[in-house]
């Protein structure tokens, strides 16, 4: 078992290349987990904004980090390609503890961020440095080499001097990187020139965020970025179009018109209940 865990993890790290990125479309559960691979993505991310609403929780380390778990753990046994799960920031776990369930679950990767998530408050980038290498120590002595993404929550934060940010992102993503981080993820970071910037500045892989308003993915490569997520933008689609066809529905409307235009929908055999 831990010989497959560790080959996944390798998987999936080699899948990090700067300016041909590793694309992922988060999911939130088994079924989309299944999509985002028959879809031909090579690995499956989890959102826990996503997977804490679909539990019925809110984001911000609300979900009980049993059920966290066990949601992941679905994801994993649905799909035979590498697992990376969004922990928060370790549900207070002892880095022991959160990867020994993380493997359990069968996932080979993690983001842990760096701000509270119960209060959205920057922590110190030493105490999360120290953290991150509790996590890398503790992934070594299981003879799996996880995948670690360190996001940067600096551009989270409105308040601030705005033009500290970039340096205050780059001298997070190096130490983080330094303590045994893979990958850096500074969240909401758009501006090209600015993402340019830190993808310079810093040894290693970093993560962007797709979203509206956010450079295109084939932008976001040319500038050098070796992963882009989607977080919970993918979830959020769903649950709006799905509030769409309710409308429909509470309006006596027909709300499966546009979907008989669609071949895969009209493919698919008719629910019986």
């Amino acid at each position: 078992m831990t010989d497959d865990l560790a080959g996944r993890a390798a998987a999936l790290r080699a899948l990090h290349r700067p300016g041909d990125p590793l694309i992922l479309p988060n999911a939130w559960d088994a079924g989309s987990a299944r999509q985002v691979a028959a879809a031909g993505f090579p690995a499956v991310a989890t959102s826990s904004s996503a997977v804490a609403e679909s539990l019925g929780h809110a984001d911000g380390e609300a979900t009980p980090p049993g059920e966290m778990f066990a949601a992941v753990a679905r994801v994993a046994r649905a799909v035979a390609v590498p697992v990376t799960a969004d922990l928060e920031r370790g549900y207070g776990l002892r880095p022991v503890e959160l990867v020994e369930r993380l493997l359990d679950a069968g996932a080979v990767g993690l983001n842990l961020e760096d701000s509270d998530p119960r209060t959205g408050r920057l922590l110190d980038a030493g105490a999360q440095a120290d953290l991150l290498a509790e996590v890398r120590a503790a992934a070594d002595a299981a003879g799996v080499p996880v995948v670690l993404n360190a996001r940067i929550d600096v551009f989270l934060d409105a308040g601030g001097d705005p033009a500290a940010r970039l340096p205050e992102a780059v001298s997070r993503a190096t130490r983080y990187l330094a303590a045994g981080a893979d990958c850096v993820y500074p969240i909401l970071l758009a501006d090209p020139a600015a993402l340019s910037a830190l993808v310079a500045a810093v040894p290693g892989a970093v993560n962007a965020l797709a979203r509206p308003g956010a450079p295109a993915v084939s932008e976001l490569a040319a500038l050098g970025v070796a992963r882009v997520s989607y977080g919970g933008g993918l979830y959020a689609a769903a649950r709006g179009h799905t509030q769409r066809l309710l409308d429909a529905v509470r309006a006596g409307g027909d709300p499966f018109a546009a979907a008989r235009s669609d071949p895969f929908v009209a493919a698919r055999p008719a629910a019986s209940g």
